[in-house]
């Protein structure tokens, strides 16, 4: 009983001492800025990979901002799926290799077993439906670009 009412004490005075300083901690409020990651278009405008774009006299913690704009979140959403969709196409082309030199080697080792000659096609089908997929993941920032 000792031990928990000392540990309650403890933490208590911790508390009382921690606490202040969590709420008077100044808060700038919520970053106007992004990093552009690829060379993108947005408006019939073009904004260079690295570039930093935000509101004018926006607050930027992660540096000056080098093009200063009413549409910086037009543009921030737009570099944010391209980047996303980057991810999904090398993620999903690395699988679909793997899956086609899967489905060959299934397919080669079948020895004339039907279900296995049915096997590897079918990875290689699904293979090819995931490359179509990956290719219209690089599509969609184009289509959200235009949108806007």
């Amino acid at each position: 009983m000792k031990k928990i009412l000392t540990a309650v004490v403890l933490g208590s005075l911790l508390a009382m001492i921690v606490l202040p300083m969590v709420a008077s901690a100044q808060f700038e409020g919520p970053a106007e800025c992004c990093k552009i990651h690829r060379n993108i278009k947005v408006g019939g405008v073009s904004y260079e990979k690295n570039d930093i774009v935000g509101a004018p006299d926006g607050y930027c913690p992660i540096g000056n901002i080098d093009v200063a704009t009413t549409e910086w979140g037009t543009v921030c959403l737009v570099n944010t799926i391209t980047y996303a969709t980057d991810w999904v196409f090398y993620i999903l082309t690395t699988i679909v290799v793997i899956m086609i030199i899967a489905g060959g080697f299934i397919y080669l080792t079948a020895a004339g077993d039907p279900e296995k000659v049915g096997k590897g096609k079918s990875f290689i089908v699904y293979a090819l439906i995931g490359l179509a997929i990956a290719l219209f993941a690089r599509v969609i920032p184009a289509i959200v670009a235009a949108m806007f």
